[in-house]
């Protein structure tokens, strides 16, 4: 392959970085103390405060955050090193060295793996479009109140100026503190700020496929790559020595950045590190309660067993029915985390609805989006950001504060399995008779969301009708109803009458035929269940 200047640039570049690396091969493959203080970073000791790293101090002290369900919907970020490539999912250096097709698509498009590794990309990593302020009001423009960028993906990447390691933004490629710039412009809009971390999945996330020449077991590059080793995801196994580097790098997270939500991804789930989770949660919290802020950690399944809101990835693996304790949703925008050429972006109605279904079960939606390598979010993003946010300036009474509305002789539900299989139970938030799954559509006249605040309750439809409505579920034997207003720029009365069947309404004539969900609020005496959730 002939040398180009692209590869030319990265080799000086990522030969001056490799002069600072520990040069202990050994201590990264095996976790040995041999050389261990140079090749992992140690964590500091553990807080003095209130909390402990036990569970039961945990469960004892934890209180959900006031501004939690207050804010109902917030940004994710998925933004790094694979954004520039753009190509599969953010997964990319996974790819590139373990599966058939990854490794076919980079060795054609950047050369073999052994000469162009993963860590070249970092020189070509030049966010030029990036300006956090933008973004931010971006964001806030879009109707979310919180915002939650990935600090370090499974790719070992921080995307800061880290002092444990100068494989990371704010030291090589960009020589930005990427996720300081963000956390400053957050603060600055009176914009909570959390992060993510997905550090736990690195030492196991690339190892390569049997026979492929790499640049990962180069001693030079140890510091980057690990090296990997060849694990099962989420086993379980990681090495003592790695283990508290990753806690060295969330205490590194809490004291530079003061996050008042941190997301662990599903490496820390096994309970082989309990150890490790005990002292990064005590460390927040202690950290939180030193400075005076509201914090709280969110995670998948049953990684923490308390002091935690419950994550699901997905809107498929969501609740669909009024689910107990405080939860949210993180799904991508598009059909990938992170930015690839072709990504289908969904639409802002999309959105709305996605919106309206997390509410609806007392949940937050966590609104992934995908940045270019070069800092800019594209277009199509910004549109259905938009639209969502049109939406919420108008009928965000509903959302922003809301509870779930618990359905009549229905109760919050509490799987044993938090991201099992949701199948074969009444949801209680479509209106009867019309249950049918998210993803089942088009959506009717008949279809409605439910949410409750403050005495009142709230119904989201999703097609507005063109002449009559009815509401099954507050006939005159459920709920005696004062009033019925539309909500939106300008409240307007709503003509209804009360029958055995069910609510009947007329919707004011501008707003009958809308193909947007409209919110309807009823106060009188109103449904059993409608205690929050």
């Amino acid at each position: 392959m002939p040398i180009s200047r692209r590869r030319m640039l990265a080799a000086s570049s990522l030969a001056a970085a490799s002069s600072l690396l520990p040069r202990n091969l050994h201590a990264f493959q095996t976790g040995a103390p041999v050389g261990a203080p140079d090749a992992y970073a140690t964590p500091k000791p553990d807080l003095t405060g209130p909390v402990q790293p036990t569970w039961g101090s945990l469960r004892d002290t934890y209180t959900v955050p006031a501004w939690f369900n207050q804010a109902k919907f917030g940004i994710f970020i998925h933004w790094g090193l694979y954004s520039i490539p753009a190509h599969g999912n953010e997964w990319y250096e996974r790819h590139m060295y373990k599966d058939a097709e990854g490794i076919r698509w980079h060795a054609e498009h950047y050369g073999p793996q052994d000469k162009f590794g993963y860590k070249d990309f970092i020189p070509l990593f030049k966010p030029v479009n990036y300006h956090a302020d933008e973004w931010i009001s971006l964001f806030k423009r879009a109707g979310a109140n919180y915002v939650v960028p990935v600090a370090e993906h499974h790719d070992g990447f921080p995307m800061y100026d880290s002092a444990l390691t100068p494989w990371c933004a704010g030291k090589m490629g960009p020589k930005r503190d990427l996720t300081g710039e963000l956390a400053a412009a957050a603060r600055r809009q009176n914009f909570i700020f959390g992060l993510s971390s997905h550090r736990m999945e690195h030492a196991y996330f690339a190892y390569p496929a049997k026979g492929l020449k790499t640049d990962q077991f180069d001693p030079k590059y140890a510091g980057f790559y690990g090296p990997p080793i060849d694990q099962e995801f989420n086993s379980g196994n990681n090495s003592r020595a790695f283990q508290m580097d990753w806690l060295a790098r969330v205490q590194e997270l809490v004291d530079k950045f003061s996050p008042q939500l941190l997301y662990f991804d599903n490496g820390v789930n096994p309970r082989a590190y309990d150890e490790v989770k005990l002292r990064a949660a005590a460390y927040l919290y202690n950290r939180a309660h030193e400075r005076g802020y509201q914090a709280t950690l969110a995670t998948k399944d049953d990684a923490f067993l308390y002091a935690t809101v419950q994550d699901f990835e997905g809107t498929h693996h969501a609740p669909k029915w009024p689910f107990a304790g405080a939860w949210q949703c993180d799904t991508p925008i598009g059909n990938s985390w992170g930015y690839i050429e072709g990504l289908k972006v969904a639409s802002g109605i999309s959105l709305i609805h996605q919106m309206m279904a997390v509410a609806s079960c007392g949940g937050n939606l966590l609104l992934n989006v995908s940045p270019k390598g070069d800092g800019s979010i594209p277009d199509d993003q910004q549109q259905s950001l938009r639209t969502l946010g049109d939406w919420l300036r108008e009928n965000g009474e509903a959302i922003y504060g809301s509870r779930a509305w618990i359905r009549p002789g229905e109760g919050p539900a509490v799987p044993a399995v938090p991201n099992g299989d949701w199948k074969g139970r009444s949801t209680g938030i479509l209106d009867w008779p019309h249950v049918k799954a998210e993803e089942q559509k088009p959506y009717t006249e008949a279809d409605f969301r439910f949410t409750t605040k403050d005495g009142k309750l709230y119904a989201i439809g999703y097609v507005a009708p063109s002449a009559e409505g009815t509401i099954r579920s507050l006939s005159a034997s459920h709920a005696k109803m004062e009033r019925v207003t539309l909500i939106g720029k300008q409240a307007q009365p709503v003509k209804f009458r009360q029958t055995a069947d069910g609510l009947v309404f007329t919707l004011p004539e501008g707003k009958r035929g809308s193909q947007l969900p409209y919110v309807l609020r009823f106060e009188g005496t109103l449904p059993i269940g409608l205690t929050p959730a």
